[in-house]
């Protein structure tokens, strides 16, 4: 809560024989208990994990007050509670439900980091680094769909897309883009779903500015996905999906090259 926090409002007087009193002066609450999951979730996959095993710790062992663990941990269940804007951790810092999501005391617990903190974390990390990511979320999936379905798939199904994301502000790589009629980035999402289950899961999520045309990046995310799934499921047909914005003679050819099924809108 903060100084501006309502204390008492009396709501509808005229309605009813007694008044109707909201207080709004729990210090220790918080509306993101459905949070929890998430945690249990990642215990199971182990996908935070992974992912912070990516990174590189340059900074002095003596000034450090968050690992980047935590860091990352903060970062992503922000975001996955609608908290995309790292100035939200200012808010959210001494949120109990946010501490517990880190494994820290919801109400002695220390303070999350800062939003300065969270812009540092992010600018630091690297090209190389990234791409170590990506790689271990397309790992922790299909290693995941491997013991659920016992390495046995008859066809497995991988759905590229280009995705406009708005921006806002001076925003380094965002452009304006005409299809989409918007200042924004375009990252290039691939998914995968087995056989007839209805179900797509995020295989791969990469970040592209705004202006690139929607094959950016794609033939190098496909190869080493399509290595990955054969490796884990040898006997399963695999078939490629995907919209317009694909329907070039390289990508036609480099999919027909590959011996891969296709679906390609013209």
């Amino acid at each position: 809560m903060n100084d501006k926090s309502l204390t008492q409002c009396l709501l509808f007087p005229d309605l009813f024989d007694k008044p109707v009193v909201a207080r709004f002066d729990q210090i220790h609450g918080s509306s993101d208990g459905g949070a929890v999951l998430l945690t249990a979730a990642d215990r199971r996959l182990g996908l935070l994990e992974r992912l912070a095993g990516c990174l590189r710790d340059d900074r002095q062992s003596g000034k450090i007050a968050h690992e980047l663990s935590e860091l990352l941990a903060q970062r992503v269940y922000a975001i996955a509670c609608g908290y995309p804007d790292a100035n939200d951790a200012a808010r959210l810092g001494d949120d109990p439900i946010h501490k517990m999501l880190l494994g820290r005391d919801p109400i002695d617990g220390e303070t999350l980091a800062s939003q300065p903190t969270l812009s540092r974390f992010e600018n630091a990390v690297g090209p190389r680094q990234l791409f170590r990511m990506a790689e271990a979320l397309a790992d922790v999936v299909i290693a995941r769909h491997r013991r659920r379905l016992h390495g046995k798939a008859r066809r497995i199904s991988i759905d590229f897309d280009p995705t406009d994301d708005p921006t806002h502000g001076q925003q380094q790589l965002s452009f304006f883009n005409g299809y989409y009629d918007t200042w924004c980035y375009l990252p290039l999402m691939g998914f995968i779903s087995f056989d007839k289950e209805p179900e797509q899961y995020l295989v791969a999520s990469v970040l592209r500015p705004g202006n690139v045309h929607g094959t950016a990046g794609f033939f190098g995310v496909l190869r080493r996905l399509v290595e990955r799934l054969m490796e884990a499921f040898p006997r399963a047909d695999i078939l490629v999906r995907l919209d317009a914005d694909y329907a070039t003679p390289e990508v036609l050819e480099f999919l027909d090259d590959a011996g891969l099924h296709f679906v390609v809108a013209m």
